[in-house]
């Protein structure tokens, strides 16, 4: 089975797809001072891997979620999605147990309470850099709903390296919910506000339609997400909490049904998505803000298959090896 067939022919988007022209120039940064200059230390004997790395093009993946974001508050966006990378490379081999330290420093860094010369962890200060710059955009109340969703992320992470583990499969429910968090999608959308200037009070966030619009986008993803990277999955050892596999392994069916189950979800989380962005709820002088939140979120969702599905780092099987991650996580 070729999936990247399946997923340019069959995984299909009524959204548009743009792209920040910004993305060459933090590109560049992105290589040149924060690869190759202020976290060099973290691969510094390893040109291969932060050759992989660049190669993973993460501004341009920015550029397609965040396209309006003008070059000073594109930049922040783009440190995040270098930071999850590093971050999921760095504790994929870790045991569960570990996480809660480095979640509990890095929530505290984001949300000012110790700063990264006080904090152990090798990301501390990316993460520091990335708050000071957050808040030249955003009020501090939205730095913590953002720092309230990387704590989703690592929670996600924390459930996946349990499975991993114990190499047990979740129920296929259990999986969509861990996965949902892990996939580190819900920090993004936070950050629309950072490239719209539009701050969104607390009620629009809680509001039930907002929260399950953002929930189906995660979703949504991670379904690509999954099918993308299952030979990824199979070679690292994290077919566990792959929803593909965990399909596969729940109805005991062969890897192309379950690839096709996968798409099957897919596609009613997609039509649910469609159809409340149709029909959103009065916002009174939110509405225009709302509505085009919703319609950024939605260009994540085509923008990732646009740029994800020329990536190396899942086509090429071009990702880090495993033993050196850990190598790298004992001398820190």
């Amino acid at each position: 089975m070729n999936t990247l067939e399946l997923l340019n022919n069959q995984f299909k988007y009524p959204f548009p797809t743009l792209k920040n022209p910004n993305a060459d120039q933090l590109q560049e940064i992105t290589e040149n001072l924060w690869i190759d200059g202020e976290y060099l230390w973290l691969y510094e004997n390893n040109p291969d891997l932060r050759k992989k790395y660049k190669k993973t093009k993460t501004a341009h993946i920015a550029a397609q979620w965040f396209p309006t974001a003008p070059v000073e508050r594109f930049k922040p966006i783009c440190r995040l999605m270098l930071w999850t990378l590093y971050n999921d490379d760095l504790y994929e081999e870790s045991e569960p147990q570990d996480i809660e330290y480095v979640r509990s420093q890095s929530i505290a860094i984001l949300n000012g309470e110790i700063s990264a010369a006080e904090s152990t962890i090798p990301l501390g200060a990316m993460l520091n850099s990335l708050r000071q710059e957050l808040l030249q955009f955003i009020p501090e109340e939205s730095v913590f709903r953002f720092s309230q969703m990387i704590n989703r992320y690592f929670i996600g992470l924390e459930t996946e390296l349990k499975y991993k583990k114990n190499k047990t499969y979740p129920t296929i429910t259990e999986c969509i919910a861990l996965r949902e968090d892990s996939i580190c999608l819900y920090p993004f959308l936070q950050l629309t506000e950072v490239e719209t200037g539009v701050v969104l009070p607390p009620e629009i966030h809680e509001h039930p339609v907002i929260c399950r619009l953002q929930a189906l986008a995660c979703h949504l993803v991670t379904y690509f997400n999954e099918v993308q990277s299952v030979a990824k999955d199979e070679a690292t050892g994290s077919i566990y909490y792959n929803i593909v596999k965990v399909i596969q392994n729940e109805h005991q069916i062969s890897l192309e049904e379950a690839c096709l189950e996968d798409l099957r979800l897919h596609n009613e989380d997609l039509k649910e998505f469609v159809a409340l962005q149709a029909s959103l709820p009065d916002f009174g002088i939110w509405q225009e803000a709302v509505v085009n939140w919703v319609h950024y979120m939605s260009m994540v969702l085509s923008g990732w298959k646009n740029i994800s599905t020329k990536l190396a780092r899942y086509n090429a099987m071009e990702f880090p090896n495993a033993a050196e991650l850990r190598e790298k996580l004992n001398q820190i």
